[in-house]
């Protein structure tokens, strides 16, 4: 915190129209605010709108030694296969049409990280507490499941009250930051979900020490409910603005999950050789490259098809 501070002091703040603070980064600028041994929180759901551009960000650093607390998808994938990840705190890793991930299910058999498992609805209850600042949220799932025989860490508490109820204590699911993915966010750290789901985006930013959020358009005005202002601006430290940013999930309601391109992440993940030549053509360059490739890919694909 002490280091966030002089940082802080060292670059002059930026100020919009009306004296707004502007907390728009470059894709460089965030990475470079991410450390080694953090314990790093990614929103999203599995393939869908995870904040992709940003994982793609720090697969460009050195940073390594993570623990990473995700409802996991090929943002756990990614950062797994390229052995970033310590620790795991997740109640699953999928790709939705591909039901486990196969990077995790890689270095899960391997044994190259610790794992540690919850039940969905303590992972919510978890994520709940850090973001109330509470040690932990009292929850019946996992009662009667094999969860706390393999993470001994977890606890059970008592109700004070006449009913008496054993309940499983969640653990304060805290982090030093959170990463997720909107439609809409304005320079301000305001964030606007305009898909079916919100998923635990909102938690994430608020049980998080600091929290980035990448977006498919910055605006100057929100359209649509006021539900759907998911982020709100007090819990966000920077905003990206990355067209496409959540490739290869699903964006809804702007693109759909694209099929095709998990479909040859797939494919290549098996085998060595073709996953560095994977790797090469779509993560060794910016994300400007990477867009390039995903563009080169689908016109490939297109082609392919057309025959």
């Amino acid at each position: 915190m002490k280091e966030e501070a002089a940082e802080a002091k060292a670059q002059p703040e930026v100020r919009g129209e009306g004296g707004e603070r502007d907390k728009t980064l470059t894709l460089d600028q965030f990475a470079s605010r991410i450390e080694s041994g953090s314990t790093l929180g990614i929103g999203g759901w599995g393939a869908r709108r995870k904040p992709m551009a940003l994982v793609r960000a720090l697969l460009r650093t050195d940073i390594t030694d993570l623990t990473v607390i995700s409802c996991g998808g090929p943002d756990v994938g990614l950062l797994m296969a390229a052995g970033r990840i310590r620790k795991l705190v997740a109640p699953f890793v999928t790709l939705d049409s591909v039901p486990l991930e196969p990077h995790f299910r890689a270095a899960r058999q391997s044994g190259a990280f610790a794992f540690e498992e919850w039940d969905e609805s303590m992972f919510l209850w978890g994520l709940t507490a850090a973001a109330h600042r509470l040690p932990f949220m009292p929850v019946r799932g996992g009662l009667g499941s094999d969860i706390p025989r393999h993470n001994p860490r977890l606890r059970t508490v008592t109700s004070p009250y006449e009913d008496g109820e054993v309940l499983m204590a969640a653990p304060a699911l805290r982090m030093d930051a959170a990463l997720v993915h909107m439609n809409r966010a304005d320079r301000r750290g305001n964030g606007q979900s305009l898909g079916p789901d919100p998923f635990f985006d909102d938690l994430f930013t608020e049980a998080a020490d600091r929290a980035y959020m990448s977006c498919e358009q910055l605006v100057d005005r929100f359209e649509g409910p006021p539900q759907t202002l998911l982020v709100q601006r007090q819990n966000i430290t920077g905003v990206l603005h990355t067209p496409h940013g959540a490739h290869f999930t699903a964006c809804a309601p702007d693109y759909g999950r694209d099929e095709a391109f998990q479909r040859a992440y797939v494919q290549t993940a098996s085998e060595p050789g073709a996953w560095r030549e994977f790797a090469s053509r779509f993560l060794a360059g910016d994300e400007a490259d990477y867009q390039r490739a995903v563009n080169d890919f689908a016109t490939d694909a297109g082609g392919e098809e057309s025959a």
